[in-house]
């Protein structure tokens, strides 16, 4: 009697064992679903059918100067190229040699040559998205604010070079031009007319001027400032260049086959007017004065500008101070004592240009007007 009890209470204990084990799993299963789905779902693979953004098409166009000068041979514009390190991150790098000269060594009639070839490229192949330029230091303000006028474009052109050689220790040749190809790459600098990079700033060709012989920062815009930065991150602008340049620019030399000549003659104390005498008759058809202040000459300049300027001979002030204004100036005096007022038309205020670049300028314009209002005009606006 005893026995038949214990046998049902063991088979009511056994029977409830099994449906708590069958409760458990299928609660450990309803638990477990979601995890295994999540699981089991596979990361989503990136899609190779999307075309990726190109990089863009940046063109060097070598012309030789310190940052090619190396000892025993000269960089070719390949090598240049090839010198520097993760380029394909900014910018797809195309190259042709224009030259492989000293900047002292290009002629007038190369600078020509050149702004025809970029306006070739600009216009030709619309794919194209900007240019670098090389340039030796010793006159790459000059040629940057020529192509500046004469490449009509508003793509970027961007002009660089090097103060040390290829084979001098410490030679930033390959940084300026890594950082010459990512401006050009920005589209920040579209519209911004030529641009020169040197040592991480970015500065305007009218501008910027060369201001110490050997160190690293030379070229410098007094007064105005930097137009931005190359950093690590990116490329920094903080102003824009406000004077017609480039695609605003009318100067079209397609058809100019030489520029004219224009001279660039110093004042200093008891200086003679001979040399000014002498600039007009070998065939100077521009005169610019270097003041060292607001437009003043010394000992004899003024019968030498008087002369000039009676033989039809257009003379332009500017003053060699490193900042200021020449302002136009049309009263009595203007051009000196003894000069009419026919001639007097033909003394140009320089405005704030370098003289230098106040010569590039009077080239450019000559070759379009011999307007004196016309090329005072000119003045004012470029």
């Amino acid at each position: 009697m005893i026995g038949a009890p214990i046998r049902w209470i063991g088979a009511a204990l056994a029977t409830f064992a099994v449906a708590a084990i069958s409760l458990t799993a299928n609660a450990a299963r309803v638990v477990a679903a979601p995890v295994e789905m999540v699981q089991a779902r596979p990361a989503a693979a990136p899609r190779t059918d999307q075309a990726q953004p190109a990089t863009p098409r940046i063109r060097l166009v070598a012309t030789g100067g310190t940052i090619s000068n190396r000892n025993g041979g000269r960089l070719s514009a390949e090598e240049l190229v090839k010198s520097m390190p993760g380029i394909e991150r900014y910018a797809q790098a195309e190259f042709e040699q224009f030259s492989n000269l000293a900047s002292s060594e290009l002629t007038l009639d190369q600078w020509l040559a050149l702004s025809k070839r970029l306006n070739e490229l600009l216009s030709g192949d619309r794919a194209v998205d900007g240019v670098v330029v090389t340039s030796g230091t010793d006159t790459l303000e000059e040629l940057a604010y020529f192509l500046n006028l004469t490449v009509r474009t508003d793509r970027p052109v961007v002009v660089v070079g090097s103060m040390r050689n290829p084979s001098t220790l410490g030679y930033e040749g390959a940084a300026n031009l890594l950082e010459g190809f990512r401006v050009a790459a920005s589209p920040e600098a579209r519209g911004k007319g030529v641009l020169v990079v040197l040592n991480d700033e970015i500065n305007a060709a009218r501008e910027v001027t060369k201001t110490d012989a050997l160190r690293l920062n030379t070229f410098q815009t007094r007064g105005y400032g930097v137009l931005g930065v190359v950093d690590q991150d990116r490329v920094t602008f903080y102003r824009n260049v406000v004077k017609r340049h480039t695609a605003q620019s009318e100067f079209d030399l397609s058809k100019v086959a030489a520029l004219p000549r224009v001279d660039v003659v110093m004042v200093y104390q008891g200086a003679d007017g001979d040399l000014i005498k002498a600039a007009a008759d070998r065939g100077a058809r521009g005169i610019v004065l270097a003041t060292a202040g607001a437009g003043a000459t010394s000992g004899t300049q003024p019968d030498g500008v008087s002369y000039a300027l009676k033989k039809g001979i257009f003379v332009v002030t500017t003053t060699r101070a490193g900042s200021g204004r020449i302002a136009p100036r049309r009263g009595p005096g203007a051009g000196g004592p003894d000069v009419e007022a026919e001639e007097r038309r033909l003394a140009i205020a320089g405005e704030d240009l370098a003289p230098v670049k106040a010569r590039v300028l009077l080239m450019v314009a000559l070759t379009r007007t011999t307007d004196p209002s016309e090329l005072q005009r000119i003045f004012s606006e470029y």
